[in-house]
């Protein structure tokens, strides 16, 4: 990914903010009251609302030394998702086998982290590209691997077996990850009298389509 800071941004405002995933559907009314509906976006793309986050003065000189080494939109970075941070369920820490990454055919070694939301009708798969490199946990057909049987490349989320699985066995793994970030503004607009008095500044980031 050209353009990217391996920097997090600063987790304690992060935490603060609002925002969550977008999609674009056009909705036709047809001439029998009926709908017509297609998705122009094959990928959700998420953004957030960093503002909620800032709290003091001392918030602000941090978020405004982030975003002038960022050259405002140029360069991304790591964003921490409070909502959407991890391969397991809510409140879970990740196992092996939370997310199916591929399956083996005796030759393949590389697998992207992969994380899959709903099972039933229309599952959605995400490419991770940023996981937690120390946090991955793999396993092949059901039996986990030891730390030293991958590698995990954590700017890509592309995960590299020493030994290929053979045919049709399942790779599963568990990470947790942030997500590639930017701000979408190229201009901070602060008040800061009325940041005293409590308003909050706006801080637009969204998420970077790897």
């Amino acid at each position: 990914m050209t353009g990217f800071h391996e920097i997090q941004f600063p987790l304690d405002i992060a935490l603060g903010a609002r925002g969550g995933p977008e999609r674009r559907t056009d909705v036709v009314a047809l001439g029998s009251n009926r709908e017509s509906r297609n998705a122009r976006w094959a990928r959700s793309r998420r953004k957030w609302e960093a503002g909620f986050g800032v709290k003091t003065f001392a918030d602000l000189g941090s978020i405004i030394a982030f975003f002038e080494e960022r050259r405002g939109r140029l360069y991304g970075f790591r964003w921490r998702d409070r909502t959407d941070f991890s391969s397991a369920a809510p409140g879970g820490a990740p196992a092996p086998g939370d997310q199916p990454i591929g399956a083996g055919d005796g030759a393949k070694t590389v697998f992207q982290l992969v994380k899959i939301y709903g099972r039933n009708f229309a599952p959605y798969a995400r490419d991770i590209a940023k996981p937690i490199a120390s946090s991955v946990r793999i396993a092949v057909a059901g039996q986990e691997l030891a730390p030293a049987a991958f590698a995990v490349d954590a700017t890509t989320g592309l995960v590299t077996l020493v030994t290929a699985p053979a045919g049709g066995a399942s790779v599963t793994a568990g990470f947790l990850f942030d997500t590639p970030a930017r701000f979408d503004t190229d201009y901070l607009e602060i008040d800061q009298s009325g940041f005293e008095a409590g308003e909050i500044p706006k801080i637009p980031v969204i998420e970077i389509i790897p």
